[in-house]
């Protein structure tokens, strides 16, 4: 179809005049110029050709007399579409480049685009000039978060994200497409509300879906500007609900006539009856036909002031491309028409807005394929879904899909994701990785104080929190981190801990969140992972399975992670026995791929440090109780290597000391992830001592309540963790001698530095 309104509305004698039905105003223009602007429109096969010139009045009436006309019904509707004022607010060739026509206000009220940057300080409260690196306020002077001030915008509440921010705003101005890649919690989804927000103003458009009289599985597709869509079904409505009326007067004065003639005439008062029953039928037949060219409101934006944001996460296809319902009543007039059961998708409720799409990779393939042709046509024509309804028989002529998507996922998103919707996205936008980190700087701290803020505001039920309480989460904020000098982005789970604490207070009907509810909180609101790791502690304690004093052969308490924030104390244990064959390294425990590669890894120093011949024995490693998650990462490398050494040279190891880092094949101990959870899950389960890589020695954040507990040792080579682990003095002096002498690495000389990323366990 064609969206050139002003061919096919009836023409009106007198401008000046209301229309019948007392909705809109005549105007000869139509809405021809404005459709072509907003939807760039390509004509669809009804057999109506838009015109070249539909912005140039003169060759628009020159070329509206040359092209057949569609049947009059289908737009006749008594509404005339006003061709939205000259306002600059409208989409032309000059926006679909990029640029932003004069004239046009960049953002909402509030301030324009421009007008941002990645410096929103925090407003409301005094900031010393030079705040002391220890203040974890970062010089702001509050005692409550409720002196501070909240930004309107989501745009401004957006904090740590800089780069993702400023690339949002650009995109915005310029209508591009953005994916954005980072771990979940980091501020995705509230990024992508945030651009809805600073979109250009256009005029939004309602898409109408008329009856099509020749043929009725192809229904037509009318857009109008926004607040029209609803005069003109009401005005529909209004004509059939007077034509049936004027049929329900001529049905009774003809069902009347026919029992009087049967009554009084033929004397037959039962044939009157059935004759007054298939009036009764007849009337009925036509009234329903007449109800159902009544067009359907597919898009209404009458209420819409902004930009739409459409979420379409784990939407199936029909609600994200749009759908037919089913109608089982295919026949015998009871069906109901096509055009009515039109549904439409996400991508057509976007139009002019935002398409929001978290975890972009778990869409189905041919979904992914017609997002991309709906990005790349501007428009997306409506079937059902499913094979086996009567929807599939009907497709819509194309509907306006001019919106910016957002792609959002994890780091895997990008394997499962279309690579030709990948290139879309990339040739005509943006790709952001979120960071999980960022600077603990006086400015961040501020902003984090802010966040702490907007979270009470938008819960709304939570009590304001104190200046002891605002540390207090910041302090987590930097342990989560699990770097040295960084705070945490993954502002989702640390807005848990605001609310738990908030939870706490308001329970206790305290006026104010304190330090208190805030470490009640932390105990609270742990992980599923971390509350597991303290019951296996808790248990092998019971079974004797944890042994923290002695010493013991081939035994050695090794230390990992589960999920992100909860570290445990996983044992591993080595025996060498005489081989039938040749010499092989068994390791059991549900061993991934990079666990693997590091028992690799030790074998080859084993092999080079001991004295011992390995090639006729076999060298059988447990991890004790790995469970079915298996173990991965190579974290456990110097656990393993200290145990297979022990077990060849049969000297005990120090029960009372737990270790952890990864190993090169020359002996350097190199760092590893999650070194504060491991620390703190040792000092649970009753050791003494810890050695950690040097390298990861910055990034320990321990609780205070572990500082006492336990010894931190950190180390840069493997000869140190042997003559820290192991028992007695010869033979220790001895094996650490020769492993010295072999690699040329000595204690005085230092260590080769490790890479900058560490293992995740």
């Amino acid at each position: 179809m064609s969206n050139e309104k002003d061919a096919n509305d009836p023409p009106t004698e007198d401008p000046e005049e209301p229309d019948e039905s007392g909705v809109g105003t005549p105007d000869s223009t139509g809405n021809g110029e404005d459709a072509r602007d907003d939807g760039a429109r390509a004509p669809a096969d009804d057999g109506v050709d838009a015109p070249d010139g539909a912005g140039d009045p003169t060759s628009e009436e020159e070329s509206v007399a040359d092209e057949p006309a569609e049947p009059d019904e289908v737009w006749d509707d008594g509404v005339v579409v006003d061709e939205p004022e000259s306002d600059g607010a409208g989409t032309g060739p000059e926006e679909a480049n990029g640029a932003t026509p004069e004239g046009v206000t960049e953002a909402n009220e509030g301030g324009g685009i421009d007008e941002l940057g990645s410096s929103v300080e925090v407003e409301g409260a005094e900031i010393e000039e030079d705040p002391d690196e220890d203040d974890l306020l970062g010089g702001l002077k509050i005692d409550t978060t409720a002196e501070l001030e909240i930004p309107d915008r989501l745009v401004d509440q957006v904090i740590g994200q800089e780069h993702a921010r400023d690339v949002i705003i650009k995109a915005a101005k310029q209508r591009r497409h953005v994916m954005m890649i980072g771990s979940p919690g980091t501020g995705k989804s509230m990024l992508a509300k945030a651009m809805s927000e600073l979109l250009p103003k256009e005029e939004l458009q309602d898409v109408l879906v008329y009856h099509n009289p020749d043929d009725g599985n192809k229904p037509k597709v009318r857009t109008v500007p926004a607040g029209k869509g609803d005069q003109i079904v009401d005005a529909h409505r209004e004509e059939a609900r007077k034509r049936n009326q004027m049929r329900s007067l001529l049905m009774w004065i003809i069902i009347a006539v026919v029992l009087g003639y049967a009554l009084i005439i033929v004397g037959q008062i039962l044939v009157g009856i059935i004759a007054a029953g298939v009036v009764y039928l007849v009337f009925r037949y036509l009234n329903r036909g007449s109800d159902a060219m009544i067009p359907n409101l597919l898009v209404n934006n009458g209420d819409t002031k902004t930009a739409p944001f459409r979420d379409a996460t784990g939407a199936h296809a029909g609600a994200l491309l749009g759908d037919v319902r089913h109608d089982p009543f295919q026949s015998g007039g009871m069906e109901t028409p096509s055009h009515d059961r039109v549904e439409a998708g996400a991508i057509h409720k976007a139009n002019k807005g935002v398409l929001f799409v978290d975890e972009i990779n778990t869409l189905d393939i041919r979904s992914q394929q017609h997002l991309m042709t709906a990005i790349q046509e501007g428009e997306f024509s409506i079937t059902g879904q499913s094979e086996r309804s009567s929807g599939a028989m009907v497709q819509t002529e194309p509907v306006p899909t001019d919106f910016v998507m957002i792609a959002a996922g994890n780091l895997d998103a990008m394997e499962n994701m279309h690579p030709a919707l990948r290139s879309r996205i990339k040739g005509y936008g943006y790709e952001v990785y979120m960071e999980d980190t960022i600077e603990d700087t006086p400015e961040m701290r501020r902003k984090y104080v802010r966040f702490i803020a907007q979270e009470v505001a938008k819960d709304g039920r939570l009590p304001e929190f104190s200046a002891d309480a605002i540390e207090e989460v910041i302090l987590e904020a930097k342990r989560r981190s699990g770097r040295k000098g960084h705070l945490t982005l993954l502002f989702r789970n640390l807005g848990g801990l605001v609310r738990v604490a908030g939870d706490i207070a308001r329970g206790e009907d305290a006026e104010l969140t304190t330090r208190d509810h805030v470490l009640q909180a932390k105990g609270r609101s742990r992980s599923i992972e971390q509350q597991l790791a303290d019951d296996f502690i808790e248990r092998r304690k019971d079974y004797e399975l944890q042994v923290s004093d002695g010493y013991v052969v081939g035994r050695v308490n090794g230390l990992a992670v589960m999920g992100e924030d909860s570290g445990i104390m996983l044992p591993v244990m080595a025996e060498v026995a005489p081989s039938q064959g040749p010499g092989e390294v068994i390791a059991t425990g549900q061993l991934k791929e990079m666990a693997q590669e590091s028992v690799s890894n030790v074998s080859a120093i084993i092999k080079k440090f001991s004295d011992e011949n390995i090639s006729e024995m076999d060298i059988h490693i447990q991890f004790v109780q790995a469970g079915q998650q298996g173990v991965d990462g190579d974290s456990a490398s110097i656990t393993v290597a200290t145990a297979v050494i022990s077990a060849l040279e049969n000297v005990g190891v120090d029960q009372s000391l737990a270790m952890t880092g990864s190993l090169s094949v020359r002996g350097d101990v190199l760092p590893v992830g999650g070194v504060t959870h491991k620390i703190e899950a040792a000092a649970k389960a009753g050791c003494t001592r810890v050695i950690i890589p040097q390298a990861n020695e910055q990034d320990v954040m321990i609780e205070d309540e572990y500082e006492d507990m336990i010894e931190v040792i950190p180390v840069s080579h493997i000869s140190e963790v042997l003559d820290i682990a192991l028992e007695g003095e010869t033979e220790k002096d001895s094996l650490v001698s020769r492993l010295k002498s072999i690699t040329g690495s000595t204690l005085k000389e230092g260590s080769v530095s490790g890479p900058s990323s560490p293992s995740p366990q």
